[in-house]
């Protein structure tokens, strides 16, 4: 399937997919622990100023692979330029088109660590996404990848130490802090 046969699929149910190297990949239910997790981080972006228009849940991003691929993190930052590319859109999915977000936050899932730190680092990549973060609860750690210099440069938070943010200078949230809103 191409990405833009995908943005046209509706198979009549409420089914949610990702594209994953040109195939429908049917999405399980989020855990719960993933929803805490992404709503808190969504309301501590909002405490530091990011707009609530510029955040999103269950949004999609088009990323490159063998084939076509559209990803949905658990949370996603944007500019105000991807906001506004957004307005107006059938599905909430930012094309090759539109700006990257400024951060994208994946919270792994038991089983699916792979995917969440080889595959989708490489996808995000090919954007050139500033940061991306990896929330892992199973091994109680936030990884920032920052771009630099065309690589990610890779950071790993435990416990009480306060999370760095080149893109929210601002923020004040440790990794023990974020872990915990989904416990």
């Amino acid at each position: 399937m191409t990405l833009e046969e995908y943005l046209a699929y509706d198979d009549g149910t409420d089914t949610c997919y990702e594209l994953v190297n040109g195939e429908l990949v049917a999405m399980p239910p989020e855990s719960d622990l993933n929803n805490q997790i992404a709503s808190f981080l969504f309301a501590t972006f909002l405490q530091v100023g990011v707009p609530y228009y510029c955040l999103r849940i269950g949004a999609q991003i088009a990323v490159g692979g063998a084939r076509a691929t559209a990803r949905q993190p658990d949370l996603m930052v944007l500019s105000e330029a991807a906001a506004a590319a957004l307005e107006g859109a059938a599905r909430c999915v930012i094309t090759y088109d539109m700006p990257p977000p400024l951060l994208v936050v994946e919270v792994v899932s038991p089983g699916q660590e792979s995917r969440d730190y080889r595959y989708k680092r490489s996808e995000y990549a090919g954007r050139r996404i500033l940061e991306y973060w990896i929330v892992d609860p199973t091994a109680d750690k936030v990884t920032i990848l920052e771009w630099v210099d065309g690589l990610y440069e890779e950071r790993v938070f435990e416990g009480d130490e306060p999370i760095s943010s080149a893109q929210f200078s601002k923020l004040k949230v440790s990794a023990k802090g974020i872990l915990s809103a989904g416990r």
